[in-house]
C-alpha cells in the first residue's frame, strides 16, 4: 500500500548527488530498508536505501541525478512542501551487529553509503571494524566526518584532488581491510566493486555466508540505477 508523504529539504552535496528528506509520518523502517519513490505519473518509481536514523523524524535519502532519470531528475526538482507517492519499507540487505557478535566491516562505493549511514545515523552499539568508502570526487562523499566520528574510515577517491585520501579505487585498500573468516562484509553499491571483493574475499577463506551483497548499479551501463 502506497502513501504520500511530504518534502521537508532538498540538500546538494555536490553537482550531481542530493539529499531528499520527507517528513516521516509514523513510518517504520530498520537500517538496510529501501523504499520505491514515485515520479510525476505516479506509476513510475525507483527503489532508495534510507540513509536517516531509525530514530529521526524524517526519512532521507541519498540520490545521484542521472542525466535523462526520469525518478532521479523529478525528486531533485522537489521543493519543501512538494507531496511524492512512496512504497512502504522492504529489503533484506541487514548492515550491523549479528546476533552472535561476529565483527563486521562496510564496504560502499557512490550513494552505496546510504543504508550504512542509516547505520550509523541509528548511533548503534557496535561500530564496523572499518567502513571503506569509494566516491568519483571528494565532494561526492557524504557525511564522511560523521562516519569517521564512529570507525576507521578509508576513502577511495577516483577523480580529482583526493586530499589526504587514497587516490584510486576502493579495491586497491582491501589488503589493508581487517580480513578474519569470522567476519562479516557487508557491500554496497557498483556491481564490478561487489564482484571484485566478493572474489577477493572468497580467496580469503571467507565463507560465501558472511558476504552480503547489495546492488545499486551495474557497471555495463552508463545510467546507473540511484
Amino acid at each position: 500500500m502506497t502513501e504520500v508523504l511530504t518534502v521537508r529539504n532538498v540538500h546538494w552535496y555536490s553537482d550531481g548527488i542530493f539529499g531528499i528528506a520527507f517528513e516521516r509520518d509514523g513510518i517504520e523502517f530498520v537500517p538496510g530498508d529501501c523504499l520505491a519513490l514515485f515520479g510525476a505519473d505516479e506509476q513510475t518509481s525507483r527503489p532508495y536505501s534510507v540513509a536517516s536514523g531509525a530514530g529521526e523524524d524524517t526519512l532521507r535519502f541519498v540520490i545521484r541525478r542521472m542525466p535523462g532519470g526520469d525518478i532521479s531528475g523529478y525528486l531533485a526538482e522537489r521543493e519543501a512542501g512538494d507531496r511524492v507517492k512512496i512504497s512502504p519499507p522492504f529489503g533484506w540487505f541487514r548492515p550491523g551487529p549479528r546476533d552472535d557478535g561476529s565483527p563486521f566491516v562496510f564496504l560502499a562505493t557512490g550513494t552505496g553509503i546510504s543504508p550504512f549511514l542509516a547505520h550509523f545515523n541509528s548511533r548503534p552499539v557496535a561500530p564496523p571494524l572499518q567502513c571503506l568508502y569509494g566516491v568519483r570526487t571528494l565532494d561526492d562523499a557524504v557525511d564522511s566526518d560523521k562516519i569517521e566520528s564512529q570507525c576507521d574510515l578509508r576513502m577511495a577517491v577516483s577523480r580529482g584532488d583526493a586530499g589526504h585520501h587514497h587516490r584510486g579505487r576502493i579495491t586497491d585498500l582491501l589488503e589493508g581491510m581487517p580480513c578474519a573468516t569470522e567476519n562479516h562484509y557487508y557491500l554496497c553499491g557498483l556491481d564490478a566493486m561487489i564482484d571484485d571483493v566478493s572474489q577477493w574475499l572468497e580467496l580469503k577463506g571467507v565463507p560465501i555466508t558472511h558476504i552480503h551483497r547489495e546492488c545499486f548499479f551495474n557497471a555495463s551501463y552508463s545510467t546507473p540505477q540511484t
